[in-house]
């Protein structure tokens, strides 16, 4: 299993630091116990922050250029039809998957295209499972175009822990499915709005994995007008 980069000053600089408290805590203390309670708690903490930092190698499955994958890994809380007031300005249907700390926390683009907006927004630190987070938390929104001239439209969002997002998308480059996206430390969220006709491929409550689980298929378009 691969470690994302975003975590690996702070996986290095933990190690170093629980090291050195450990052997500090060896020699100064007579009394043994305290190092083995504070060795446990060493490998629980390590355990966990190695977990949170995984980047699993993935390659997705579809070859349809209108299928939409999982942006990232977690547990599918709203399926809807919305208006998204921001940039599209039209009605659209939403796909949110919330993450918990134990989930990937990185992110990979859901379909192929050019990104033609990007943008972050400063917001609130809400959590990212309640509704008004999409539109009032911090958050990264990123619109995907696909080579018919459909668009989709990610956005990252920071929950009620997490005060980093980090969006690798650049405006006006051509991105593929098996690309990282970003990543977002802690608790958070990610919402996808998807073109009215969308065939939802995905039920409320089901576990996603990012660039695998198939949760779209884009309405077909009449490719003499794209």
């Amino acid at each position: 299993m691969r470690v994302h980069t975003e975590g690996l000053a702070f996986l290095v600089g933990a190690t170093v630091l629980f090291g050195l408290s450990l052997v500090f805590l060896y020699i100064l203390v007579e009394s043994k116990v305290p190092f083995w309670i504070w060795l446990v708690c060493v490998v629980i903490l390590l355990g966990l922050s190695f977990n949170f930092y995984r980047f699993p190698k993935r390659k997705q499955q579809s070859t349809d250029p209108r299928a939409v994958l999982a942006a990232t890994d977690g547990k599918i809380v709203v399926i809807e039809r919305v208006y998204e007031p921001e940039i599209l300005k039209c009605d659209c249907i939403q796909i949110s998957t919330f993450m918990t700390i134990f989930n990937v926390h990185a992110q990979w683009f859901p379909i192929a295209g050019k990104v033609t907006y990007l943008d972050h927004h400063n917001g609130r630190f809400m959590s990212a499972n309640l509704p008004k987070s999409s539109v009032e938390n911090e958050r990264s929104t990123i619109l995907i175009q696909t080579e018919h001239g459909q668009q989709v439209l990610v956005r990252q969002i920071a929950g009620a822990v997490a005060r980093r997002i980090i969006t690798y998308a650049e405006v006006g480059e051509r991105y593929e499915t098996d690309e990282p996206l970003g990543f977002i430390k802690f608790g958070s969220r990610v919402d996808l709005f998807l073109p009215l006709g969308s065939e939802v491929k995905v039920e409320l409550g089901q576990v996603v994995w990012g660039n695998e689980t198939l949760m779209a298929v884009l309405p077909k378009v009449d490719q003499s007008q794209s």
